[in-house]
Order: C-alpha cells, then sequence, then structure tokens
C-alpha cells in the first residue's frame, strides 16, 4: 500500500520534514517515491507547501494519509481559482 506520510530531514533538534509519497512497509527515512511537500513546525506560524495537483492524483490512484499529513492537508486546503470569465461586450452600444 502506498503512504502519504512525513520523512524527517532536520538537524538534531531542528526537526524539518519533507512531504513523501513511499510504500507502507518502507523505513520513515526510506526511498520515496515522490516528494510532494514540506512541513517545518519551527517556524511560527508552521509552514507547509504542498504541490496540491500531485497530492490529488496520488489520492486518486489509492494513496492513503497518515494522521498528521491528513491534519495538514485539511489545514492547507488547495488554492481555489480566481480566474473570471471574460467580460461580454455589450450588444445595446453596437446599434447607433
Amino acid at each position: 500500500m502506498v503512504m502519504i506520510r512525513l520523512a524527517r530531514v532536520g538537524a538534531k533538534k531542528q526537526p524539518y520534514y519533507r512531504i513523501v509519497v513511499i510504500e507502507k512497509d518502507r523505513a520513515r527515512n526510506g526511498r520515496s517515491i515522490e516528494v510532494i511537500g514540506t512541513y517545518n513546525p519551527r517556524t511560527s506560524p508552521a509552514s507547509v507547501e504542498l504541490k496540491h495537483e500531485r497530492v490529488a492524483y496520488w489520492r486518486g490512484v489509492g494513496a492513503q494519509f497518515s494522521p498528521i499529513v491528513a491534519k495538514l492537508v485539511l489545514k492547507n486546503p488547495a488554492p481555489v481559482s480566481t480566474s473570471e470569465p471574460d467580460a461580454v461586450p455589450a450588444a445595446d452600444t453596437a446599434a447607433a
């Protein structure tokens, strides 16, 4: 089974995590399939960077979140597309 979970990469007493896609039975810092984000709990507030399109892809193919990553994704949802449709010119101004 494929999991989306944290892999620690920080120095001693300075935690920093990568959010990775990895086989469930691999070690915490074992070889991952893909790195899809980072989590830094030492900043105030804690910073989370996610590749939301890759998270959606891996969820679509059956990857499961670890409990901590599930909370991080809920607190940092994908940005909403704010593109507005092109303005249509008014038809009543064309007649003269």
